[in-house]
């Protein structure tokens, strides 16, 4: 384990964070003339009965999901635990979110900020789940009550898919580019330690493009297009930070699933978001 000290500043607000960090990809990535707003660096305790604590609810707040209702996905998305099978925990400095089998049921969990942004440089350090199946995601809605998918967007920062392993995949989805027409905007990054190390994956988002990157390293650009049209560019509002781990699906299961790797565990060590000056 490694430690690292960052202090986050707002205003008259000011906290520092001792990080301790896993095996993997440590570094600064961050493009100058950006500033810590929000961090998130699952380090609380373990709660006085000795059991793991759960995700900060003044930060997140979960989603409940019957499954089938995205994607075709085969997990029930609860509030942190049903009975004693816990889905989301932090302890040993990270957050795990596990998908496991709960009776005839396999859970798991998906975890938004409370808090939204528009524009800035997003990033976490995480280490992915493997086995057919698993299909991790570090990703962003917009803030609205009624969300009009794919028109209002989303941006995808990391997703991952269980069959095809050592590769990462960042994404945009509008009214005019997305998958269900096949015309997404994507790209595709090897990363053979994904499953084993942690490694940084972060966007930049401006009101000129987003970039995607792995380590540091850029491998993903969509620029906007200038022409004030929402169907190409919905990305001036704010947006939300979502992680989840989702089981089979279109996507995670397009190959089937291998039950035998459940509990399948995502670890997120932190999660960081900077706005410019």
């Amino acid at each position: 384990m490694r430690n690292a000290e960052i202090t986050f500043t707002s205003g008259k607000y000011s906290q520092k964070y001792t990080v301790s960090q896993d095996a993997g990809t440590i570094g600064n990535y961050v493009p100058t003339g950006y500033n810590l707003v929000w961090a998130e660096e699952f380090d609380a305790a373990r709660l006085s009965s000795g059991k793991p604590a759960l995700p900060d609810t003044q930060k997140w707040w979960y989603e409940n999901l019957p499954k089938g209702t995205v994607n075709n996905e085969l997990q029930t998305y609860v509030g942190g635990f049903r009975g004693t099978d816990t889905v989301a925990a932090i302890h040993d400095g990270t957050l795990k979110i596990i998908a496991r089998k709960s009776g005839t049921d396999i859970i798991s969990a998906r975890i938004n900020t409370i808090e939204s942004w528009t524009y800035g440089y997003f990033e976490a350090r995480l280490r992915v789940p493997g086995g057919k199946g698993t299909w991790p995601a570090f990703w962003m809605l917009p803030e609205k009550e009624q969300l009009n998918w794919p028109l209002d967007g989303e941006i995808d920062i990391m997703e991952y898919v269980g069959y095809d392993p050592g590769w990462i995949h960042a994404s945009v989805h509008t009214k005019a580019y997305n998958h269900t027409i096949g015309t997404q905007k994507t790209a595709r990054k090897e990363v053979k330690t994904a499953e084993t190390a942690f490694h940084i994956y972060a966007v930049e988002w401006t009101a000129d493009y987003i970039k995607g990157f792995v380590d540091g390293v850029e491998y993903f650009r969509f620029n906007n297009d200038g022409a004030g049209n929402k169907e190409t560019w919905p990305f001036n509002v704010p947006f939300y930070l979502k992680l989840n781990l989702a089981w089979g699906g279109n996507w995670g299961g397009a190959q089937g699933v291998d039950e035998s790797k459940l509990p399948a565990t995502y670890e997120i060590d932190y999660v960081r978001v900077y706005q410019k000056k």
